[in-house]
């Protein structure tokens, strides 16, 4: 009856047109706003206004403005504020009573106890947390972040990054294997971060006063030209950050332990992102009606997300495993569900939103690299602007996507990708693969109602 043939636009679901050759359908990818929330698409609209893109301009450039630099590497009593007074110790994430806390953080935490002194046992250390014996708060909360578990005792070692007058504060990568950040507190792990705090801080802070602050954005941007992405793989600005420190490392009694340690460390630049990420998306807290996600951090049982309209106040919900790929001998039943505060280098537009940047990534969490640069461009309908620093090389140098929109995330039904490790549930066994993970829809629909509400008073 149709003898030219028929040509498809289809906005529905694809079992409609499974009648149709493929060659003659356009397949919209159109999705309900805020995810089939009517309510919460109808403020979302209300805020859709002048009032609210100016808030987000001012948002952004305070971002985009932000150039933190790294300036020493100190136990964290003495700069983190409120880790000096007391019993208290960090983790990602998040707040979370000790009772709901997963394995690997549960895990790290026995450890820094044990780190600190506090328990001579595991058993002593579960008994004092148990107990309430020791205070625990996020790190967001005191200006730092932490990778996976995230956990940071006072004796421990941080980055200490700052711009101006702010500061923002990361832990020390140990590397790969047995480690802390997902939960294990053997000997191996002690002696380790022991080490790090007698030896590799001291050397690496003498290093800095003698070669001068090191430009974190300077350094974040050259690695996203050399097949970094910022997050899962950080392996040339960790060979950048060796190389600017190595003459001054090499001339002291430790220097040789020290590169050795870095050089087999091809995270380690990880922790130096993440802090200059917290620093640049604190700058942009509180402004009134902005719709610009400030925090994105898990705790390995919930998500929270942080907005800038609504300052410090955390929207959460349970958070999943990451989608990747598995070490041998491992499968999704084994997963521990994300965590980490490393989700603030998504938040500024790298990791999993410059995955275009890093093909080679791929190997690691899953996918091609055409997936890498498809997701590099999806995450560009969600956000307000290129970084102007960050150039991505797949995309003719054009700059990472920054700065996530809860509204444009409502609108659009993209939920922003985050390039993650998946840790094992069970304290100490550690990582058993990378993948992707989204942020769940359900925080972004309580910001915009809270967002309304402030807008509303």
């Amino acid at each position: 009856m149709i003898a030219g043939g028929v040509r498809v636009l289809n906005v529905g679901l694809p079992a409609v047109v499974e009648g149709v050759p493929a060659r003659d359908v356009l397949q919209l990818d159109w999705r309900p706003p805020a995810f089939g929330d009517a309510d919460a698409a109808r403020l979302a609209l209300a805020l859709d206004d002048e009032v609210t893109h100016a808030a987000n301009r001012r948002a952004l450039a305070a971002v985009h403005a932000a150039r933190p630099q790294l300036v020493g590497v100190r136990p964290a009593r003495e700069v983190v504020p409120g880790l000096g007074d007391g019993r208290l110790l960090l983790h990602a994430g998040p707040p979370i009573a000790w009772e709901r806390m997963c394995g690997p953080v549960r895990g790290a935490l026995v450890g820094a106890v044990l780190l600190e002194g506090w328990a001579g046992t595991p058993q002593e250390a579960r008994h004092l947390l148990d107990g309430g014996a020791i205070a625990l708060d996020p790190c967001h909360h005191h200006g730092a972040v932490g990778p996976m578990a995230g956990v940071l005792a006072p004796s421990m070692p941080v980055l200490v990054v700052e711009d101006g007058a702010e500061r923002a504060y990361a832990s020390l990568n140990e590397g790969l294997g047995r480690v802390l950040r997902f939960g294990a507190f053997d000997a191996e792990v002690l002696d380790r971060l022991r080490w790090m705090r007698g030896v590799l801080a001291p050397v690496l802070d003498a290093a800095l006063r003698a070669e001068g602050p090191l430009d974190v954005t300077s350094l974040v941007a050259q690695a996203l030209t050399m097949g970094d992405e910022g997050h899962n793989r950080s392996t040339a600005a960790t060979s950048l950050l060796t190389r600017r420190l190595a003459p001054a490392v090499a001339q002291q009694d430790q220097g040789v332990p020290v590169l050795r340690f870095l050089a087999g460390n091809d995270h380690f630049a990880l922790n130096l992102s993440m802090a200059g990420a917290k620093l640049a998306m604190d700058a942009a807290a509180g402004v009134e009606h902005a719709t610009l996600v400030t925090a994105m951090a898990r705790n390995g049982v919930e998500f929270g997300l942080r907005v800038a309209g609504t300052g410090e106040r955390w929207f959460t919900a349970p958070v999943g495993a990451a989608d990747g790929l598995f070490f041998p001998g491992y499968g999704l039943a084994d997963a521990n569900p994300d965590l980490g505060d490393s989700a603030i280098t998504e938040t500024l537009g790298i990791g999993g939103f410059a995955m275009a940047a890093a093909p080679a990534i791929t190997a690691f969490v899953g996918g091609t690299p055409e997936d890498a640069l498809e997701t590099t461009l999806s995450m560009r309908r969600i956000t307000m602007g290129p970084h102007p620093a960050f150039r991505l090389p797949p995309l003719g140098f054009a700059g990472a996507p920054s700065g996530i929109d809860v509204l444009k995330v409502l609108d659009t039904g993209v939920l922003p990708v985050i390039n993650t490790g998946i840790a094992h549930r069970e304290a100490g066994v550690g990582q058993i693969g990378a993948g992707i993970v989204e942020a769940p829809a359900a925080v972004f629909l309580q910001a915009v109602r809270a967002l309304h509400a402030a807008r509303s008073r």
